[in-house]
């Protein structure tokens, strides 16, 4: 370690809207759109959880620019939830960020990455087992994380440089795909809106059994909404980890007023963006299909092959040149997207360290000015994951976890209020205290309906958290012998 290290203040708004915005746009708005019409099979119920996805997304944003003001500390919410309750919920957050929900996401981005990457080269790049062990898709995987990692320890101006690179052609590319699909789908020879907008506020949920089709089930009332609660998951997932802007504010050079501006530059661009995309779905594909059909358009959005709703959008756009023109736009994203979770991820754990609740060593700082011991070690966790095949289960275990953090930051706001009222807020959460109360409702509502009937992920997730409980007194333990 060099001694005189110390974080390089060299992230200014723009590229923290870039980091926002890159490390929410990967490949779920291209998927998750058909597992939201299955459970609600109606065009306007698909754009109302797009558009409620914004909204909450908006608020809770501009609700974590208040703590970003107060303390625009290395670490952000870890921080956040340290002060507003106290180390052991901090820690808690700290611990499954580094065991699910950082490495379980840079892992799941690098295999998506991985397979559309696999499209191009199918014989050289797929998931067969390579030398009768791991495939050359899970390799391939690794070798970016182990890239993007090695970029970051070169220093965050690099880092930042790529991050705008790919986060600019990414935001070009999706808008593009929108705009155009839009103007397609206005030619009636072409666009099946007039289909879609028959039964647009029609909500019928598939029923499955053994893979088959068996039923439909006319949505309405307590169950609509319970519907809609459980279709929310998806898109609120894609519109996730805008948050990570908050960790690296101790490289910021403003970091009480970029670190709030870039929440509200970053989710709204990415929310108007998801619409977007959506709409021109609707455009172009209808709603309902069948999963057996022999083309594109009649399986629809609900049944698109492999949920690639992206990808069918694309081929009615054009042709048989989709699969590719998709695949690239993907790795393009995903590549975007890994890097910035990467960039922000190993500051949770630099934070952590320098309060003696992670290794030592993840606390130090490199000669390039980065954590270079917390990237390493986030980059070998993250591989061994990918490795494993176990990151998808994982993510869905911490979905819930995931909203309770959350609410526990938001909730931050107004404890803090009352535990700090005189510290300076550059920056005051957005209808307060109106707008972060109806959120907390809101996400509280959701985390219920998914503990009635999502209960075994949600509490395999509450089992992933607890897990940190006795660790947190381990740890403080073994650091208290330390210092004796």
């Amino acid at each position: 370690m060099e001694k005189n290290q110390q974080l390089k203040k060299e992230i200014g708004l723009l590229d923290a809207s870039m980091i926002v915005i890159g490390s929410m746009i990967g490949s779920g708005i291209f998927i998750v759109s058909a597992d939201v019409t299955r459970n609600l099979g109606s065009p306007g119920y698909l754009l109302l959880t797009w558009i409620i996805t914004g909204i909450i997304t908006l608020i809770s944003a501009l609700s974590y620019g208040e703590l970003a003001g107060m303390m625009p500390n290395a670490g952000g919410q870890y921080v956040y939830l340290r002060e507003a309750y106290n180390p052991l919920v901090g820690f808690l957050f700290g611990w499954t960020t580094f065991l699910v929900i950082e490495t379980g996401t840079i892992a799941a981005v690098a295999v998506a990455f991985a397979k559309y990457t696999g499209v191009l080269l199918p014989d050289l790049i797929n998931d067969q087992p390579f030398l009768g062990f791991f495939s050359t898709q899970q390799f391939l995987a690794i070798a970016l994380i182990a890239f993007l990692t090695f970029i970051n320890l070169k220093g965050v101006k690099n880092a930042k440089i790529v991050q705008l690179i790919f986060t600019v052609t990414k935001i070009g590319a999706l808008l593009g795909l929108a705009v155009v699909g839009i103007i397609v789908g206005l030619n009636p020879d072409k666009g099946v809106w007039a289909i879609n907008a028959i039964d647009f506020w029609s909500p019928v949920k598939i029923i499955w059994e053994k893979g088959k089709i068996i039923d439909y089930e006319y949505l309405s009332g307590i169950g609509l909404w319970s519907a809609v609660g459980l279709a929310l998951i998806g898109p609120l997932f894609s519109s996730s980890a805008w948050n990570n802007v908050t960790y690296i504010a101790g490289e910021m050079k403003n970091p009480k007023r970029d670190i709030p501006l870039s929440l509200l530059y970053g989710t709204l661009t990415v929310s108007a963006l998801y619409i977007l995309a959506n709409v021109a779905y609707l455009m172009l594909l209808p709603v309902q299909g069948h999963p057996n059909a022999p083309d594109t358009l009649s399986r629809g959005i609900m049944f698109a092959t492999n949920d690639r709703v992206g990808t069918a959008a694309a081929e009615m756009i054009f042709g048989n040149p989709a699969a590719i023109i998709m695949a690239v736009f993907i790795m393009i994203s995903t590549f975007g997207c890994n890097n910035g979770i990467i960039l922000s991820g190993a500051r949770v754990y630099y934070a952590m360290a320098k309060n003696g609740l992670f290794f030592k060593k993840a606390g130090e700082i490199n000669k390039n000015g980065v954590p270079g011991f917390s990237l390493i070690i986030q980059g070998v966790w993250a591989s061994l994951l990918c490795l494993s095949g176990t990151y998808g289960d994982l993510l869905d275990y911490t979905v819930f976890s995931i909203l309770v953090f959350y609410i526990l930051t938001i909730g931050g706001v107004f404890i803090l209020r009352k535990k700090q009222p005189d510290t300076p807020r550059p920056y005051k959460a957005f209808g307060y205290p109106l707008i972060p109360a109806i959120y907390l409702i809101f996400a509280a509502g959701l985390c219920i309906n998914l503990l009635i009937y999502k209960p075994i992920p949600s509490w395999a997730g509450v089992g992933i958290v607890a897990l940190g409980i006795p660790v947190f007194y381990i740890w403080k333990k073994m650091e208290k012998k330390t210092e004796e």
